[in-house]
């Protein structure tokens, strides 16, 4: 549940977590656009569940 939220608030920050430091480093700079926060926030979800399961 605190994943979730992560992915939400800060992509990027969800990505280091799960050891993805050059996914989380895109992340950012998808991130750091206006455009690009939606995907950045599907796509920390798509990793984070991915781990999970």
């Amino acid at each position: 549940m605190i994943m979730i939220i992560i992915c939400f608030l800060a992509p990027w920050l969800a990505m280091f977590l799960r050891g993805k430091v050059l996914q989380g480093i895109l992340c950012i700079l998808l991130h750091l656009t206006i455009i690009g926060w939606i995907p950045a926030t599907i796509w920390a979800l798509v990793v984070t569940r991915r781990e999970t399961a």
